[in-house]
């Protein structure tokens, strides 16, 4: 099937390499020149692994191709999926603009020529948003254009993985319709829940607003337990071991404040929609505030070592991804700046000249003078002293070991344990 993928951030780029790999001709459709010309060239715009053999044996293989022309895009091909952006507003509500203009802009061309089409919307929505983009562009719908919400449950550095493993796969139709067998075969799996939009569009906040709960519980459970001289990793191991009642182990690991482009941003929206509809919802409205206190905490630590030189190992929100979006230690890189600390970071899948879209915005607003203290050299950012911030794992614990010093100390965010073992100081930011 011939598909045309919209918007190629993180979500797009990802759909598109592994529909190619399923032999499947993808057109990509993006805004911004800049993806768009590195598309063309088998090139992924973002940092994630395994994605850029996919689309280079994807433009060898002819299946790949990319263009900013929407009508040219549609015509040619027979499913459109939506993946663009749905950021936040300043009140913290999402803002549909960019999904909203490329479903008008698809309403145009099938206008122009008719024809059948499946349209598949995977960027994040509050329940509700379907149906109202429906009937903003379609309040009759002509009987062979099918519009399905197929939320996208990929983690950022294991997205290609999780496409084609999904944990869970849920898609929604109109009424909870069955799928075509066009759709089921292009991306379901034989165990995809076939529910209405409204429910499709729920879980995916459902899942994102539990995820968030769980790293939060588990932060504060640091906290608590630190002063205690209490290991909160052993108090979690021990809890996650209950199966039956305390589900899932995976955010059950007490260190960095939860970022990036997904729960933040979730949070806030299913916040606002909450108190649109008069609701109160005291755990979720906790979750931000809480991250921000453990935000604050780690802060404190910095300060309690009275060191004046600060290296941050891994700058953006989660391993092995270029993603800088509402990252915890780009809050505090800011803080430490403007507090008056010698700052070093060091971050090898950051490349500041490859980012673009939302992800540059972040450097341009925040910290235009990143470029000044990133090194890609780790004996030059380590220098020879100084509190070494172990934010991410982004460097083999005996490379590391060759480069401290007697001068340096390690405050371990991540929750990394072989850094025990190197001859400095070492604190748990959490244990």
């Amino acid at each position: 099937m011939k598909i045309s993928i919209f918007g190629l951030g993180y979500v797009g780029a990802v759909t598109a390499g592994c529909l190619t790999r399923r032999g499947h001709g993808v057109v990509g459709v993006d805004v911004q020149a800049s993806k768009v010309e590195l598309f063309n060239k088998g090139v992924p715009p973002i940092v994630e692994p395994g994605l850029g053999d996919l689309l280079q044996r994807a433009k060898e293989q002819g299946l790949l191709e990319a263009t900013q022309e929407v009508a040219r895009a549609v015509a040619t091909t027979d499913m459109s999926i939506v993946c663009v952006g749905t950021p936040s507003t300043v009140t913290g509500a999402l803002d549909l603009t960019y999904v909203r203009q490329v479903m008008g802009e698809i309403q145009e061309a099938l206008e122009k020529s008719p024809k059948p089409h499946v349209i598949v919307l995977r960027s994040t929505m509050l329940p509700g948003s379907t149906a109202s983009l429906m009937s903003s562009f379609w309040p009759k719908p002509p009987p062979d254009l099918d519009v399905c919400f197929f939320p996208e449950f990929l983690r950022e550095s294991t997205a290609v993985r999780d496409f084609e493993q999904p944990s869970l796969s849920v898609v929604g139709t109109r009424d909870a319709r069955p799928v075509r067998d066009t759709l089921r075969d292009v991306l379901l799996t034989a165990d995809t829940e076939v529910v209405d939009w409204h429910t499709a569009e729920m879980v995916k906040y459902a899942c994102n607003a539990f995820h968030a709960a769980k790293i939060t519980f588990a932060n504060e459970m640091g906290r608590v337990a630190k002063p205690l001289g209490i290991d909160a990793r052993r108090v979690m191991e021990l809890l996650c071991r209950d199966t039956t009642l305390n589900l899932s182990p995976y955010y059950m690991r007490p260190g960095n404040p939860f970022g990036g482009s997904c729960l933040p941003k979730d949070v806030r929206a299913l916040i606002a929609q909450s108190r649109q509809l008069g609701l109160n919802l005291p755990l979720v409205e906790s979750l931000l505030p809480s991250n921000e206190r453990h935000l604050q905490s780690l802060l404190g630590r910095i300060t309690d070592s009275g060191q004046d030189e600060v290296v941050i190992l891994g700058l953006s929100f989660k391993s092995n991804t270029d993603d800088l979006r509402e990252s915890a230690m780009v809050e505090v890189a800011q803080t430490l700046l403007g507090r008056g600390y010698h700052l070093r970071i060091f971050d090898p899948a950051l490349n500041l000249a490859a980012l673009v879209g939302s992800n540059k915005r972040v450097i341009d607003t925040k910290m235009p003078h990143l470029a000044s203290l990133l090194h890609h050299d780790l004996g030059r950012a380590l220098g020879q002293g100084g509190l070494v911030l172990a934010a991410q794992r982004c460097v083999p614990v005996e490379e590391l070991g060759r480069h401290l010093t007697d001068r340096h100390r390690i405050l371990d965010v991540n929750g990394w344990p072989e850094l025990c073992s190197l001859p400095v100081p070492y604190e748990g930011f959490c244990w």
